[in-house]
């Protein structure tokens, strides 16, 4: 069904709106069984960072449809959701063409969560690439208190990270560990902080691999409305290849089951093509559960 697209203006976020954009994601998390925003995506909302810019998209006095825009390099990269009562009425296609004009003529990549047909649609009416996945892996916490614990190298120890003393420390370890990582690798300490102000963070699981000269990787681990996720693993690249990072994910997987009860699941994410990942992540019993795709503006797409 089609109909007249909504109105889609870029907006300055008041308190009141911030809670309907998360009612509308939400909705829609519930409709594709995916999480509609990222965490970076919520945080950006929250706590009004700069550089970001938020487009809504309103039927009569109805918010149908949002997308967020934040600067990435010389470009933009983000996301887009459609209230899943208001899809299949040009709304959609009315915050991508909102998007592109915001962005005049530089590149965007906006994520669609769960791999949706209609988003895929959508993204080829106007041109868009699909460039990125990301694989959600998942398996029950059933057992991993019983997986063999790999030797660590001699000369390195491990420990929970110390906030405030290791924020430095792991900001630097994390730039080297994901120096080719779009989004990663860009963390700064105040990324870092704004994650230990949320509920679920445990500094007990978020485990710090030292060697003499200091920190060389880490796993971090965490537990949120019942279940766990290895929220991010990382090894310096002098230590690629080692062992370590199994080392370390074993035991961070061995630490959160003793937070959860067996039937509850654990997850990652992983991007598809990290094939060396996908066949460690696939020997500690994670299968593949859900998709995520980012597309890239023709502008971007035709850059690769």
């Amino acid at each position: 069904m089609t109909g007249p697209a909504a109105r889609v203006a870029r907006e300055e976020l008041d308190a009141r709106t911030r809670e309907d954009v998360l009612a509308l994601a939400a909705a829609a998390s519930r409709t594709d069984g995916a999480t509609s925003l990222s965490e970076d995506a919520v945080l950006r909302l929250e706590r009004g960072r700069p550089a970001v810019h938020h487009l809504l998209a309103r039927d009569g006095g109805a918010l149908v449809g949002y997308a967020q825009l934040a600067t990435a390099g010389d470009g933009f990269e983000g996301e887009l959701l459609v209230d899943p009562a208001h899809r299949r009425r040009g709304h959609g296609t009315a915050l991508l063409a909102g998007t592109e004009a915001l962005a005049a003529g530089r590149d965007v990549r906006l994520w669609s969560h769960g791999d949706t047909p209609g988003a895929a649609a959508l993204a080829a009416r106007r041109g868009w690439a699909r460039v990125r996945e990301l694989l959600r892996m998942e398996r029950r916490a059933a057992g991993l208190v019983d997986l063999p614990v790999p030797d660590l190298p001699p000369d390195v120890r491990v420990r929970p990270l110390v906030p405030g003393a290791d924020d430095d420390a792991w900001v630097a370890l994390n730039a080297a560990a994901f120096a080719t990582h779009p989004e990663q690798g860009r963390w700064t300490a105040q990324d870092l902080r704004a994650r230990y102000a949320e509920d679920w963070f445990d500094p007990s699981l978020l485990l710090l691999a030292e060697a003499a000269a200091g920190p060389v990787g880490f796993c971090w681990m965490k537990v949120e409305d019942g279940a766990g996720e290895l929220y991010v693993l990382g090894v310096s690249p002098a230590r690629a290849g080692a062992g370590l990072g199994r080392a370390l994910l074993v035991r961070g997987l061995r630490a959160v089951a003793g937070a959860l009860p067996p039937s509850a699941t654990v997850d990652l994410y992983v991007d598809g093509d990290n094939a060396p990942a996908v066949r460690l992540y696939t020997r500690l019993g994670f299968g593949r559960a859900a998709v995520d795709v980012q597309y890239a503006s023709p502008a971007a797409a035709g850059a690769r």
